[in-house]
């Protein structure tokens, strides 16, 4: 099996690290380098399940490999593992994890003649490498890794330590918490500073949004800034359209290699756009535009690229349930989006009950005269039009089609609900 060759081939090459010269052994990490840049997420989840960590930490410990070294091939994991979105399990609670929290203490105490660069790349493995990760060492890394991101300089260099430390800064997930003062100032900086001068790569760039938007839940008064100061809006939905543009959207699957850094980014886009629906009480006029792009994804993709179909539902289905305007719904053409998927004629069961969950959240909300999104006239205008367009689509009949095997669709989905018995949930009563 291919994954099991490439693990097999990491492993072989670092073997080879403890019996190499300095300068040998640099050569030997830029292949180590390439071997992980060649594995898909299911080869690196196989490649996590093994005992790299462990290996790692008895080389350094029998000094068969330099710290420097070890946190080349570590960090470069790290990267990777971010960038194709996998979760690792087994650094955590590692003896090379407590050796990394230890240095980082050790090095944070220290006065004088503190090794900034080794404290970096410290904070860098470690956050790129956990799941998840304690208070204490999550305040001291993002405090260290905002300093390296807001370096302006226009060197190769400084560049490539940005790109990492924003990249990092991503990876911290919502429920870890993050102080205020931590990334304020710094986060709109950055983001505003990319808008003006364009320095950062595309992977930065999300990454940079993605820590920001993530820490809405504990700061409401951020959502004014993000929205109508920074554009988020705006910003993914151009994002999204210029990705699109360079995917081959009719290559069928037997003809296409290893997911592209394209295919990945609109992955990781869509992932985020879900997390940051749910988590965002704030929307403007521009967010149209972001529902516009998933909906021209879902399109692209779903002959050909049903892994970006199926993510494509969750945007959606968090946009239909929470404030997302429902007219912004209409306008950036989700909802003809949704109705055409039911009249394919083979249908994918877990796009299907996320799709249904949709129009059901879409109802409920047009039937209670409280929701926010919109006057009463607006409101029944909508509940119209929308069901003018349910009506023509026989969606009347699909639903109830589907509920004869809504046992089936969503006992395969754990976080869906099962269909009511009262259809009328589901259509909009004018």
């Amino acid at each position: 099996m291919q994954d099991m060759d490439n693990t097999k081939k990491f492993n072989g090459l670092l073997s080879e690290l403890g019996d190499c010269a300095e300068i040998e052994q640099k050569e030997i990490i830029e292949e180590m380098k390439r071997v992980i840049d060649e594995m898909n997420k299911e080869e690196l989840y196989a490649f996590f399940k093994t005992d790299i960590f462990y290996k790692i930490h008895e080389m350094i410990e029998e000094k068969k490999i330099s710290l420097e070294n070890a946190i080349l091939v570590l960090k470069h994991i790290g990267h990777c593992r971010v960038l194709k979105g996998v979760w690792n399990e087994r650094f955590g609670g590692s003896l090379l994890q407590k050796r990394f929290e230890k240095m980082i203490i050790d090095e944070e105490k220290k006065k004088e003649e503190k090794n900034e660069k080794l404290w970096v790349d410290l904070c860098e493995c470690y956050i790129l490498l956990n799941k998840r990760i304690s208070q204490e060492f999550l305040s001291t890394g993002v405090s260290c890794l905002l300093k390296v991101a807001l370096n302006k300089e226009e060197n190769e260099e400084a560049k490539k330590k940005v790109e990492i430390a924003l990249v990092t800064l991503g990876s911290i997930d919502k429920w870890e918490c993050v102080e205020q003062e931590l990334y304020l100032h710094e986060s709109r900086e950055i983001i505003q500073y990319h808008q003006e001068h364009h320095n950062l790569s595309r992977f930065a760039y999300q990454s940079a949004w993605k820590f920001s938007i993530l820490r809405l839940y504990r700061n409401r008064e951020f959502e004014e800034v993000i929205v109508n100061e920074l554009h988020f809006g705006r910003e993914a939905a151009r994002e999204l359209d210029e990705l699109a543009k360079c995917v081959d959207w009719k290559r069928k699957k037997e003809e296409r290699g290893r997911e592209t850094k394209e295919e990945l980014a609109i992955t990781r886009w869509l992932s985020f756009l879900y997390r940051s629906f749910c988590s965002c009480l704030l929307m403007n006029e521009e967010y149209s535009g972001i529902i516009q792009s998933i909906a021209m994804l879902f399109r692209a993709s779903r002959d050909n690229y049903e892994e970006i179909s199926k993510i494509c539902k969750y945007p959606l289905m968090a946009a239909a349930g929470r404030i997302t305007h429902i007219e912004d719904l209409l306008k950036g053409e989700a909802i003809d989006a949704v109705l055409e998927e039911f009249q394919r004629p083979t249908l994918n069961d877990e796009i299907t009950s996320g799709f249904l969950e949709c129009f059901d959240n879409i109802t409920r909300r047009l039937k209670e005269k409280k929701d926010r999104t919109t006057d009463e006239e607006k409101r029944k205008a909508l509940k119209k039009e929308i069901f003018e367009k349910m009506e023509e689509e026989g969606y009347e009949d699909i639903v109830i089609s589907f509920h004869e095997v809504s046992g089936i669709l969503y006992s395969k989905y754990r976080y869906q609900y099962e269909l009511s018995v009262d259809f009328s949930n589901y259509l909009v009563n004018v």
